[in-house]
């Protein structure tokens, strides 16, 4: 009894382990991605970082106000 929930426990901590490898490589890649493509706006446009930010949220202002109406 006590070897099959160890092999039972062994087996899930490895599946919940690849799971959390697998979101951790998504997570860095995405975050890579985001910081080229503010380092291209900046130096190809010369837009800041905080200029961004405020769009974005200008952007999703607008989202919000279309979709009450």
């Amino acid at each position: 009894m006590n070897l099959i929930l160890l092999s039972a426990a062994l087996i899930v901590s490895i599946l919940v382990f690849a799971f959390l490898v697998r979101v951790l490589k998504a997570a860095v890649g995405t975050a890579i991605a985001i910081a080229l493509i503010i380092l291209l706006l900046q130096l190809a446009f010369g837009i800041a970082p905080p200029q961004l930010w405020q769009e974005m949220q200008r952007l999703w202002e607008n989202l919000r106000h279309m979709v009450k109406q």
